[in-house]
C-alpha cells in the first residue's frame, strides 16, 4: 500500500450489465445500478467492459463511436462521480483512437468528477472457439502499450481489462509497482468463462496477496454474443467473498486493506521473486550433434 493509504475497510460494488448496440440505452441501464450501489453505500462503484456498446459490426460499430473529448457517456460518467461523491470505475469504453482504430479504456473518475487514470487494454482477444465463435478483437481495436497504476484512498490500484487476466506477468509487475486492489472489468464469453473465470480470477489475487474486482458482462446480448456473468470480488488469500448471477444487478463487498499487508506478510512470495534465464536444449551444440547424427 502507499505510504498516504488509509486502512479503513471500504464498500466496493460491481455493476454487472447486459449491454447492448446502442449507448444511449446502455447509459440508462449503468447510470440506475450506479445510483443503486450509491445508496447502498458505496465508496468504490465499477461497471464492465465495453460498458457503453457492445457491437461486432464494424461499419456500425464505428458510426457510433466518438473520441474520448467527445464521448457523451464519459461525460455523464463524470457528471454522476461528482454528483455521487464516488470513486466511479467505469470498466471501459469503446472510443475512436483514429479513423481506422478503437480504444478498449478503462476510466478512474474522482468524486470531484475529474479522470484519475485511464488505460487500454493491452491484450487483444482474437481467438476462434470449438462451438464456432471468432473473434477479432484486434480487427477493431488498437491494443495498449503501458501498465497503469492510480492511487486510491485506501491503497494502490492496478488497471486490467479482461482477456489481460491470462497474462499473469502484468499483475504480477502491477503488485510489484505496489497494487492491493486490482480491477480486471470483463466480458467473458459463456464458453471460456465457464471453464476458467473463477480459477484465473482466485489465481492472479493468490499469485499476488491482493483483491481482485471484476465486473462482468452477463447474458445474450442484442448482437447474440453471450457473456458468463458472475462478477467476482476475491480477497487477497483467494476466497471468493462475493459473486454475481448471470442477470444484470449490483454486488457488493467490504475490502479490508488491512488483509492485503496480513496475507503479504505470511507467504512473501512478492518479495521472494527472482530473475533468471531459460535454458533452451534445441540450442545447445551438443544437442545439435545429437539431431543432427540422427538423421
Amino acid at each position: 500500500m502507499t505510504e498516504t493509504a488509509s486502512v479503513t475497510p471500504f464498500k466496493a460494488v460491481l455493476v454487472q450489465l447486459r449491454t447492448g448496440l446502442l449507448p444511449a440505452d446502455n447509459l440508462v441501464q449503468a447510470t440506475q445500478l450506479i445510483r443503486e450501489a450509491a445508496a447502498q453505500g458505496a465508496q468504490y462503484i465499477q461497471t464492465p467492459e465495453v460498458t457503453n456498446v457492445m457491437q461486432e459490426n464494424r461499419k456500425a460499430l464505428f458510426d457510433l463511436l466518438a473520441s474520448e473529448s467527445d464521448d457523451i457517456s464519459l461525460k455523464a460518467y463524470q457528471a454522476l462521480a461528482a454528483e455521487l461523491k464516488v470513486h466511479l470505475h467505469i470498466g471501459s469504453l469503446a472510443l475512436k483512437a483514429s479513423p481506422e482504430r478503437a480504444a478498449n479504456r478503462s476510466f478512474l473518475i474522482a468524486p470531484s468528477g475529474d479522470i484519475l487514470a485511464s488505460y487500454d487494454k493491452i491484450h487483444m482477444f482474437d481467438i476462434d472457439l470449438e462451438n464456432g465463435e471468432s473473434y477479432r478483437e484486434s480487427a477493431n481495436y488498437q491494443p495498449g502499450e503501458t501498465a497503469v497504476l492510480t492511487d486510491l484512498p485506501w491503497g494502490r490500484l492496478g488497471l486490467a481489462i479482461c482477456y489481460d487476466l491470462r497474462f499473469p506477468a502484468l499483475f504480477r509487475a502491477l503488485a510489484e509497482a505496489g497494487a492491493s486492489f486490482i480491477s480486471v472489468p470483463s466480458a467473458f464469453t459463456q464458453k471460456t468463462g465457464e471453464a476458467h473465470w473463477h480459477a484465473l480470477l482466485r489465481a492472479r489475487a493468490i499469485e499476488n496477496g491482493c483483491y481482485i474486482l471484476a465486473a462482468a458482462q452477463g447474458g445474450v446480448h442484442q448482437n447474440k454474443r453471450e457473456t458468463f456473468g458472475h462478477s467476482l470480488i476475491v480477497d487477497p488469500w483467494g476466497t471468493v467473498i462475493a459473486e454475481g448471477g448471470t442477470e444484470p444487478g449490483i454486488v457488493t463487498a467490504e475490502i479490508d486493506p488491512a488483509k492485503v499487508v496480513a496475507v503479504r506478510k505470511s507467504i512473501p512470495s512478492l518479495q521472494h521473486g527472482r530473475r533468471f534465464s531459460v535454458r533452451d536444449p534445441s540450442q545447445h551444440p551438443d544437442y545439435l550433434r545429437a539431431v543432427r547424427g540422427s538423421s
